[in-house]
């Protein structure tokens, strides 16, 4: 699709950013989530606008739109925001922290993904989540538990690219990724993204 620009996208953003993350999990740190820069044991922000402020860099966060998935698959805005960036706080549902903020392009993916609908064609959006990220599934984009035999994919800081196929065509995938490199998530489905660590 655009793979030159994708690319020029990715270096832009992961280069002046470092580490933050991880919360709220009282159970023994995984290998893999140390691995990855995970900090499984570091306090994350209650309030919700607070959590989702922390997914992206403070020059963003500060302006964005706040909103909340609710149960019934409905958005609450918590925060009208000025700057085109919609931020969500931290799934409590999930072992670890991972709030995200996303620009407009990559809301309307995560809107089709939240309801099971294909996302708009020719749409690359970006992603960041600098708390990290906590999936039951690497390869099911509505997984709420791993698979027998499998363990939570656990993501330190990093930004996604959604809608780029050209991109995605370049990094491996499978049920436990290595979180340290660039890996595609939900490959072979309409969601299928890039993510690419910043540690």
């Amino acid at each position: 699709m655009f793979l030159p620009r994708s690319i020029m996208l990715v270096a832009a953003v992961a280069m002046p950013l470092g580490a933050c993350r991880k919360a709220d999990v009282a159970a023994k740190p995984d290998a893999n989530a140390v691995e990855a820069g995970v900090n499984t044991a570091a306090a994350h922000p209650s309030d919700p606008i607070e959590s989702a402020m922390v997914a992206a860099p403070a020059a963003i966060g500060k302006e964005a739109t706040i909103i909340l998935a609710k149960a019934d698959g409905t958005m609450e805005t918590l925060r009208a925001g000025s700057n085109g960036w919609t931020c969500m706080p931290n799934n409590p549902e999930t072992p670890g922290a991972d709030p995200m903020c996303m620009d407009a392009n990559a809301l309307k993916w995560a809107q089709a993904w939240m309801a099971h609908n294909d996302p708009p064609a020719d749409n690359v959006g970006l992603i960041y989540m600098l708390a990290g990220g906590s999936d039951a599934s690497n390869l099911d984009p509505w997984g709420k538990q791993p698979a027998a035999g499998h363990k939570w994919v656990e993501t330190g800081p990093h930004v996604m690219v959604v809608g780029a196929p050209s991109l995605n065509a370049l990094y491996p995938s499978g049920p436990q990724p290595d979180t340290t490199k660039p890996y595609v998530m939900f490959a072979n489905t309409p969601y299928a993204h890039v993510m690419v660590p910043l540690h």
